[in-house]
């Protein structure tokens, strides 16, 4: 397996846990920096390999009325300042080709969202970046399908890949995690983050919006940690029940630091 580097963090060392966390999406300025802050003291303390996740723009919220995010140009200059102030490399998502080269010039990773992984215009443009790019597994595909989605964006001579599992469809609204497919997108030969918080999503189940078990979203990352997955992808916020996007999922901030220190003591059995 490929060991990517973003800043001092070797995402696939066996040593390394990352973890990539932070809001659905940019509510304001002041909460972003605020919860960005939280994040990377409780980094220093725990000395956890730390990327700064926020999106701009959620483009595929369930409903026109849904609040989608301060769009590309506030949302960067937000995400700058929060790498600016607190030194942390950063993880958004790209919706369309011609936002690729733009997010780049701030941002260490490119994330595709799980519903456009098979767009090769996007794939390509990203990896033509030459940064990072970390691609979600769709709902529909099989972990052997990402083989396809990692050749897209190796065409291009980039070959700094994260792939990510969220869930498979299950049904109607709602979404199962097969653990099986974290070793099975491994011997794709790149690192492999699981999102504890997306895998408990009930798409659609709150009729307009997303609904979700997030009280299931700490147990899923144990169970994914001690996989052996490379990382995990956690969304947080400092008050769930009044977040813009993801509310039934996000992991309360004050919990952080007993989850981690749990997924670190995992890591540290399976990897021993």
């Amino acid at each position: 397996m490929k060991t990517i580097r973003i800043g001092t963090i070797p995402f696939g060392k066996a040593s390394t846990l990352a973890l990539i966390a932070g809001p659905c999406v940019i509510e304001s300025r002041r909460g972003c920096l605020a919860l960005a802050g939280k994040l990377a003291s409780l980094a220093a303390e725990e000395k956890i390999p730390l990327v700064f996740k926020a999106s701009f723009d959620k483009a595929n919220r369930s409903s026109v009325k849904s609040y989608r995010g301060p769009g590309m140009a506030e949302g960067l200059d937000i995400l700058a300042e929060v790498k600016a102030t607190f030194g942390l490399p950063l993880l958004t998502d790209i919706h369309l080709p011609e936002q690729a080269a733009t997010v780049a010039s701030v941002v260490d990773i490119l994330q595709i969202p799980a519903f456009l992984c098979r767009q090769t215009d996007l794939l390509v443009a990203a990896g033509e970046t030459g940064a990072v790019v970390n691609v979600k597994k769709g709902q529909f595909l099989a972990p052997w399908d990402m083989q396809q989605v990692v050749a897209k964006v190796e065409s291009t001579g980039n070959r700094k890949i994260l792939l990510t599992e969220r869930g498979n469809t299950f049904g109607y609204n709602n979404l199962v995690a097969d653990m099986r497919s974290l070793p099975l997108m491994q011997a794709l030969g790149y690192p492999v983050i699981f999102d504890a918080t997306h895998s408990v999503q009930k798409p659609g189940g709150g009729g307009d919006y997303t609904a979700g078990d997030g009280h299931l979203a700490p147990a899923l990352a144990r169970a994914a940690v001690a996989m052996g997955c490379n990382g995990v992808f956690i969304e947080t916020h400092l008050n769930p029940a009044k977040a813009l996007s993801d509310k039934e999922n996000a992991i309360p901030f004050r919990a952080m630091r007993s989850l981690w220190r749990q997924l670190k003591g995992i890591h540290e059995l399976v990897t021993a």
